[in-house]
C-alpha cells in the first residue's frame, strides 16, 4: 500500500543494509506484513550471517531499528524489523 505518506521502499533500504553486512548476499529475504498502522519487516539471511545482521550485543540490529524509527516519526506508520533464523524460524528478540 503505497501513499505519499508511507513509501513502500522501507522492505528494499532493510534488504540494501542486510546485503552490505552479510558474507551471502543472495540469502537476504525480507518480507512485509502490513496493517493500516503498522509494518512488520522480516528479515533471513544465511544461518552463517546472523550474526552479522545482530551485530555484538545487538548493536547492528538496534542501529537498523533506529533507522526504522526515525522514519516510523516521519511517515507517522510504525516499523518493526524481525530477525528470523532460518533454520528455526522464530524471531530473535533483541527488545525491537
Amino acid at each position: 500500500m503505497q501513499t505519499p505518506e508511507r513509501p513502500d521502499d522501507m522492505r528494499e533500504l532493510v534488504t540494501q543494509i542486510a546485503r552490505a553486512l552479510v558474507d551471502i548476499a543472495d540469502q537476504v529475504e525480507v518480507e512485509a506484513n502490513e496493517t493500516a498502522e503498522h509494518t512488520v519487516l522480516r528479515l533471513r539471511v544465511a544461518p552463517s550471517d546472523i550474526g552479522k545482521v545482530i551485530g555484538k550485543q545487538g548493536r547492528t540490529a538496534r542501529s537498523i531499528r533506529t533507522i526504522l524509527s526515525a522514519v516510523s516519526m516521519k511517515h507517522r506508520h510504525r516499523y518493526t524489523l524481525d530477525i528470523l533464523e532460518e533454520h528455526k524460524l522464530d524471531a530473535v528478540s533483541l527488545g525491537g
